[in-house]
């Protein structure tokens, strides 16, 4: 084996890590332990409807703000020498910010919303320079094997430290550890050094330097380049609509995945209950997204996306009527079945649709989408809370009605996925590529 052979292999490994070492913030904090201890710690004294409206509240701005950052940061890591280093900044600013959540006091809901949100952006910032990285380490017939080793990383990564953290809550003695609460903080900061701790091998084997276009320039083209694609994008209908279908769909899973735990808690059901249906959603999710491939090539891909969303569609209205925690596990092992699924099938499907020879570019605009997702559906939840409790309707009601009209996304999303005839779109998309290369 030759020194460059091993030290690409050195260099992929080391990239992936960095998969390994963030999604602990996905798995512990943002799906995880942070609802959870912002109702029962941060806003303590203040009612259920309240903190529910509050969290939503919260996911809403976080998104709104890294879906307004996301085409400019994408822009800025076109400056192909400063990659690394923006995502050194946004790393560092979400490896701040979950170990900052140890030290915040109890009812200072302001303070952990606010620190919350910029742990958001550091992790979803510097998810797009970490993204732009892969081109630079391998060739291009192997960044789908790479791009899989990432993802796989995650899984690992960030299931490995949520179920530590989860015996830690579950069972505090054996760790010498004082109570439930201090668990929980001290998962927050296992999850701020693991993110630093598993980062350091990017930093120090994979390659950073490249063109270093002037940022004027990068700036200036990239504000072009993206004008062009929007306007190609409105060009193929069939695109355009399918974006809006997933923009609906995929904003009501993420939905589900960040105010689960908190509606939980808001119907009455024990923190630890819990943990452990997140725990099975995890576990369950990989194998099903495999599965979800199968159906897919069997039953056609669009048909797939349309199974997932009727089964949120279910979810959501099911959920309202749950009361024990029998039943929120039984909700648990449907949404790890379809999680995985929707969200593979929907990035196969799109690919399908586009202009090979524009793929790069129609991708961005597909993931910027994607970051704009958890954006309707946690601001639904809020605004339909506070105004059914505004009514009169008690606590308890009033969560359950705003948990199920996040139905409304998926209906929305189905209806408009319907739309889209997948040999037209292909057409479209051919056609369009003919009149570029004319």
């Amino acid at each position: 084996m030759s020194s460059s052979s091993t030290d690409n292999k050195k260099e992929i490994f080391s990239w992936a890590m960095y998969d390994w070492a963030n999604s602990a913030f996905a798995t512990s904090v943002m799906a995880g332990f942070f609802p959870v201890f912002f109702k029962k710690y941060w806003c303590e004294g203040l009612d259920i409807t309240q903190s529910t409206a509050l969290l939503g509240f919260s996911n809403s701005i976080a998104g709104i703000l890294i879906g307004i950052l996301a085409p400019l940061l994408g822009i800025v890591s076109d400056i192909k020498a400063r990659k690394k280093g923006f995502l050194g900044v946004f790393a560092l600013l979400g490896i701040l910010m979950t170990g900052l959540m140890y030290v915040i006091p109890s009812g200072e809901w302001m303070v952990a919303a606010f620190i919350y949100i910029l742990a958001s952006i550091g992790f979803a910032g510097g998810n797009i320079f970490y993204d732009s990285l892969i081109v630079g380490i391998t060739s291009t017939k192997r960044l789908d094997v790479v791009s899989g080793l990432g993802y796989a990383m995650g899984y690992a990564g960030g299931g490995l430290l949520f179920a530590i953290n989860v015996w830690m809550v579950l069972s505090p003695e054996t760790f010498g550890i004082s109570n439930q609460e201090m668990a929980i903080r001290l998962s927050f900061l296992s999850v701020s050094l693991w993110w630093a701790l598993f980062s350091i091998p990017l930093f120090l084997f994979v390659r950073g330097s490249g063109t270093g276009q002037s940022a004027h320039n990068t700036l200036r083209d990239g504000l072009t380049e993206l004008i062009a694609t929007v306007r190609q994008v409105k060009a193929l209908r069939s695109v355009f609509i399918f974006l809006i279908a997933y923009w609906l769909y995929i904003d009501g899973v993420d939905t589900i995945v960040r105010m689960a735990l908190d509606y939980g808690l808001s119907i009455g059901l024990k923190v630890n209950d819990l943990i452990i249906a997140l725990l099975i959603t995890q576990f369950i999710g990989f194998p099903s997204a495999l599965g979800f491939g199968y159906l897919g090539n069997r039953l056609g891909t669009k048909t797939g996306i349309l199974i997932a969303i009727g089964v949120y569609l279910i979810v959501s209205v099911w959920g309202a009527f749950i009361n024990t925690k029998e039943e929120f596990y039984g909700l648990a092992i449907v949404v790890g079945m379809v999680q995985g699924g929707i969200q593979a099938l929907s990035r196969s499907f799109y690919a399908r649709i586009i202009p090979e020879k524009r793929s790069a570019e129609f991708f961005g605009f597909y993931n910027l989408m994607g970051k704009f997702a958890a954006v309707i559906g946690p601001g639904l939840i809020g605004t339909v809370a506070i105004l059914l409790r505004t009514a009169g309707l008690e606590s308890g009601i009033s969560s359950r009605i705003s948990i199920a009209s996040i139905s409304l996304l998926f209906i929305a999303g189905g209806v408009m996925l319907s739309l889209v005839n997948e040999q037209r779109a292909r057409a479209q998309a051919s056609e369009f590529e003919k009149q570029i290369i004319q």
